[in-house]
């Protein structure tokens, strides 16, 4: 895909990651024995990640560290991962977590893509009236940026199984 200038990036997030620091230094090695590793340490809050796997050259691209996982944050990391190649396209394989199929997002897909139609209210009418109506056109084939949801409890390769 990478020679049609399409970038397929697998997208997820991990919550919760503690950030730990040792109080003390690991004691030295001894000879026919293990390190002693000290199990003190000083807790440093939690950070979310969200990390984008590129499928085609399998390696971790604009991966996101913060302290929140939310609509605005995930909005965010996308608009800086497509900035890497602003004229190609984009192909993002996400779950299905309410972030993926933001407001913030349809808006973000639009602006990216130039598309000027009106979007509607959110909760209301148009495209942005529910999950499943921005989640339509987030996956709309004929964006240069789209996002594949893969189904609950499936793996992503067996979607991308599927395509070819």
């Amino acid at each position: 895909m990478l020679e049609q200038g399409i970038h397929l990036i697998s997208t997820d997030e991990m919550t919760g990651i503690q950030a730990l620091e040792r109080l003390f230094p690991n004691k030295r090695i001894k000879p026919k024995q293990v390190e002693k590793i000290e199990f003190e340490y000083e807790r440093h809050g939690t950070l979310s990640l969200i990390a984008n796997w590129d499928v085609a050259r399998g390696k971790v691209v604009s991966p996101s560290i913060g302290p929140t996982r939310t609509e605005q944050d995930f909005s965010e990391h996308i608009q800086r991962t497509i900035k890497i190649d602003e004229k190609a396209e984009w192909i993002f394989i996400v779950d299905q977590l309410n972030t993926h199929k933001s407001e913030s997002l349809v808006k973000l897909v639009a602006e990216s893509c130039g598309i000027t139609i009106d979007l509607g209210r959110k909760g209301k009418e148009g495209i942005l009236q529910s999950m499943d109506s921005r989640a339509d056109f987030l996956s709309d084939e004929s964006h240069r940026i789209r996002f594949v949801y893969i189904p609950k409890h499936t793996s992503w390769l067996n979607q991308i199984e599927c395509w070819f």
